[in-house]
């Protein structure tokens, strides 16, 4: 299986540099930002090893993951 990869930079790669500024200055989007990627790396590490996971349980992270990106968006272009 082929895992697509969902990390910020390349999820917005026009704002790579915003991003590394708001993770120095902005105390609650590097939190969201460690959020998105714990939660990611989760999904990943799931996917890569083919582990046997509840489709709702994936699917829960997965929206998880959404609702953090979409927020982290906002404050980007804010």
């Amino acid at each position: 299986m082929t895992v697509d990869h969902h990390d910020l930079a390349h999820e917005f790669p026009e704002h790579k540099e915003s991003i590394h500024q708001m993770k120095m200055d902005n105390a609650h989007f590097a939190k969201q930002f460690d959020a998105y990627h714990d939660v990611n790396n989760n999904i990943e590490a799931l996917e890569n090893n083919e582990s046997p996971v509840a489709d709702e349980t994936l699917e829960e992270l997965k929206k998880q993951r959404l609702a953090l990106k979409d927020e982290l968006y906002a404050m980007l272009t804010a």
